[in-house]
């Protein structure tokens, strides 16, 4: 398609609609994208296509055709060529988000490699891709692979401390040696000195346990992790002496979100909003020392009634109940998990359009690009926490004991 110098927005609209083409979206979109090429070019001529003017300092020179990927479909983009020089559109050919060109580059590489083809066909359809060759997603993938790498492997001084760090895992599916085999993506966050949330490392390991957390945190601090105070996760295998191992001083808190589902598996199904009525009381308390209070109340309520239960609350004290050393204005934002499993949604809606990556690089490549975007968008936001509150927090001593004897009241739900 050449594309025209302009076009009457009310006359081509009308011809679309009375062709109830089933592409009008494309069709329009295409004819929008070249009449903007057109007139880039009559800027860059210095007068109008098909005008004689004085100011004219180049003209026309016929088209270029280009593919332009979009989520309507491939549009054949006309690019004016030009007797002198070249005109190439950067703000149109090459600027794209990080994690959608590399969602591209993964699908492209499993269609390249055979991997279910049925339904790479149809993937490959959706993103508006009408054909890729080896050699474009090989240079596709070096360029995400150099950007990813770079920000996976920053050192983290500049930022530090990171008062506040939270982990979560999620599992994915990878084809290796001719099987389709489950794998461990583990997520870290802090807050940094400036109060934004930053993303701190994304690796990928066989198994999610005390080895691959290990080696997880080994790597943020040989990268300059400092200055932890909290550690926010579920209680996954091998992460609490992980933390222990490489962060010396910093606390673990144990999700209590994730605790809640822990503690209704040994509750009787009759009894799971009682204990989750009381459960909750805990945490709404207005400041530690009652938190503590209720607690101890709870676990006296529950041990005549529910004695398994009231043993499985009184082992998880001390992981459940950190959150309280730090001020009661951030405790909504380090008792749970929840910021992150919020990030996980984000990579689960990229990562299910792929289904069974072809490799691990494939993985980082996707779930790296995805996470370099959030970070982006965490570093231009607002704070996630004050500065005066993140002070204060750093200033606490996470190894001072917990008071256990504090007076009993009478139960509160």
């Amino acid at each position: 398609m050449t594309a025209g110098p302009s076009i009457d927005p009310a006359q081509f609209l009308t011809e679309q609609l009375d062709q109830a083409s089933p592409d009008l979206m494309r069709n329009l979109l295409t004819t929008f994208v070249n009449a903007l090429l057109s007139a880039q070019a009559d800027a860059v001529c210095g007068a109008g296509y098909g005008e004689r003017s004085s100011e004219r300092v180049n003209s026309r020179n016929g088209y270029r055709h280009r593919d332009l990927d979009t989520r309507v479909g491939t549009l054949d983009v006309a690019v004016p060529k030009l007797r002198q020089g070249s005109l190439y559109p950067d703000w149109l050919l090459e600027r794209r988000k990080r994690a959608e060109r590399a969602l591209t580059s993964v699908v492209a590489t499993c269609y390249l490699l055979g991997v279910s083809t049925r339904r790479m066909d149809k993937l490959v359809q959706a993103l508006g891709i009408t054909g890729l060759s080896k050699s474009q997603v090989s240079v596709m993938a070096k360029d995400l692979d150099e950007h990813v790498e770079q920000f996976r492997t920053r050192r983290l001084q500049d930022a530090g401390p990171f008062t506040f760090v939270a982990a979560d895992a999620l599992v994915l599916k990878v084809r290796e040696g001719g099987r389709v085999v489950p794998v461990h993506v583990l997520v870290a966050t802090g807050v940094n000195a400036d109060g934004h949330r930053e993303i701190l490392g994304v690796q990928v390991t066989t198994s999610e346990d005390g080895a691959g957390w290990l080696a997880f945190f080994r790597d943020l601090t040989a990268r300059d992790l400092a200055g932890v105070k909290l550690v926010t996760s579920d209680a996954h295998a091998g992460l609490v002496s992980a933390i222990g191992a490489t962060l010396p001083g910093a606390a673990w808190q144990r999700c209590r979100t994730h605790y809640a589902a822990n503690l209704m598996s040994v509750t009787p199904k009759s009894s799971w909003g009682w204990v989750k009525a009381l459960l909750h009381s805990i945490y709404d308390q207005p400041d530690a020392e009652a938190v503590h209070a209720q607690f101890d109340r709870v676990v006296e309520a529950l041990t005549g009634k529910l004695p398994a239960v009231a043993a499985h609350l009184e082992q998880a004290r001390a992981d459940i109940l950190a959150f309280t050393t730090f001020p009661k204005e951030i405790w909504r934002q380090i008792w749970s998990n929840n910021p992150n499993e919020r990030l996980n949604r984000e990579i689960r809606r990229r990562t299910d359009v792929v289904g069974i990556f072809p490799d691990r690089t494939s993985i980082i490549r996707l779930v790296g690009a995805v996470l370099a975007e959030q970070h982006d968008e965490w570093a231009e936001g607002r704070r996630y926490l004050g500065l005066d509150v993140l002070a204060r927090a750093q200033a606490v001593n996470t190894t001072e004991e917990v008071p256990t004897d504090l007076p009993l009241q009478a139960i509160t739900a």
